[in-house]
């Protein structure tokens, strides 16, 4: 089992992947296919609904047939609409990318996060575990843009073998996936466990933090790249896309440093609420700049800003949540509220792509501002649904 934290770890990467897919390559989407925003927008909000319904199967699925067929399907399928985007001639086809990006996804969340408690620190911290796995997707956000935008921009390497290169890099995991032994590990996902938790107070507190939290992540990974475009299209630039794409890789770099930075962190249950909340109206703050600056630099500084406020912020709204209930609960919990979580993206990221059609996708963040408030509204009352642990609630 020596392969088996490698491959959690490949899984969350390969997640964060498809997550900031779309956004890393939507200039070249948009140039490509004669698309515009609200076109942009519709493949986010396919992407999040795929996610939603494939993550209340995928947790029964790993229970029946185990963590292997869902990591080498999750490799795989994430390959292969990579390579779909990699050679895209239409619109629809890049519809069934995003579709089969989805699936691939949630596939590799899957596995991922059941299995970072589980192999990483011996199993003896699981939320430690989970911060400094969820790390590696911050890396992730780093790398993609990154490297799609220096190798088309700076090598001169063509978009569709761009794309086919990221796309052997997830094929290479697949191997390790199917090399690898897995441990016994459910996710104790149950539909009707899941649905009665819903029900609860800090269940359903978190899954409307979720929704607002996945929804701002999502639009930062969407709307960077177009954003910074046009700040430096304006700005006359010569090589705009290359730079907006290089700022939407130091967002990552921020999450990833942020995250890195909490996983050092061990109890955060005390005080993650009022943390979430802070960081909120932090972001509050850093969209609203965003949407009305016309510098560069000053953009520059409000993407790092927003991506090291939202670094602790998935794991915390996790981690308090579970710190409310009975370890058994957990794969329900995680499965209902992030799926819940993705109506998040369904909405915002598309609300924007088309507030901003034949205007300016920086005027249209102000509504993600708003979304940032009422984060902080759902993150205080996270803090007063928070009880003695030694009370948690009972299904």
């Amino acid at each position: 089992k020596k392969l088996t934290p490698v491959v959690a770890i490949m899984a969350v990467f390969t997640l964060a992947i498809c997550f900031i897919m779309i956004g890393s390559i939507s200039e070249e989407l948009k140039s490509n296919l004669g698309i515009d925003n609200a076109h942009i927008g519709t493949l986010v909000f396919l992407f999040s609904i795929t996610c939603i319904i494939v993550q209340l199967l995928a947790g029964v699925i790993v229970d029946r047939f185990g963590h292997k067929p869902m990591a080498i399907a999750g490799f795989l399928v994430s390959a292969g609409s990579i390579f779909l985007l990699a050679f895209v001639s239409s619109f629809q086809v890049a519809v069934l990318a995003a579709v089969l990006l989805g699936v691939g996804a949630i596939c590799c969340n899957t596995v991922g996060n059941t299995l970072l408690p589980v192999v990483l620190f011996e199993g003896k911290d699981p939320a430690r575990a989970s911060n400094f796995g969820n790390a590696f997707v911050g890396l992730a956000f780093v790398l993609t843009p990154l490297l799609i935008v220096t190798l088309i921009k700076d090598f001169g390497i063509n978009y569709n073998l761009t794309l086919s290169i990221l796309a052997v890099l997830v094929l290479i995991f697949s191997v390790f996936s199917i090399i690898s032994d897995y441990p016994q590990v459910s996710t104790g996902f149950k539909f009707s466990t899941a649905f009665k938790l819903l029900l609860k107070p800090a269940v359903l507190v978190a899954a409307l933090a979720l929704i607002c939290y996945i929804g701002l992540e999502f639009t930062m990974n969407t709307w960077v790249k177009p954003t910074m475009t046009e700040l430096y299209t304006t700005a006359g630039n010569s090589n705009a896309v290359r730079n907006a794409g290089r700022v939407l890789a130091l967002f990552g770099l921020a999450m990833a440093i942020g995250r890195f930075i909490t996983s050092a962190l061990k109890n955060l249950s005390k005080i993650g609420a009022i943390l979430i909340a802070a960081l909120a109206l932090v972001s509050v703050a850093v969209i609203l700049i965003l949407s009305k600056t016309s510098s560069i630099g000053v953009a520059i500084i409000m993407v790092l800003i927003a991506g090291l406020a939202f670094a602790p912020m998935f794991p915390t709204i996790v981690g308090v949540t579970f710190s409310k209930f009975e370890p058994k609960y957990y794969g329900s919990i995680f499965g209902v509220i992030f799926a819940v979580g993705l109506l998040g993206p369904m909405v915002l990221p598309k609300l924007i792509g088309n507030l901003s059609t034949g205007g300016s996708v920086q005027k249209s963040l102000p509504i993600a501002a708003v979304v940032a408030v009422f984060l902080v509204v759902v993150a205080l009352l996270m803090s007063r649904t928070k009880g003695d642990k030694s009370q948690k609630e009972k299904v």
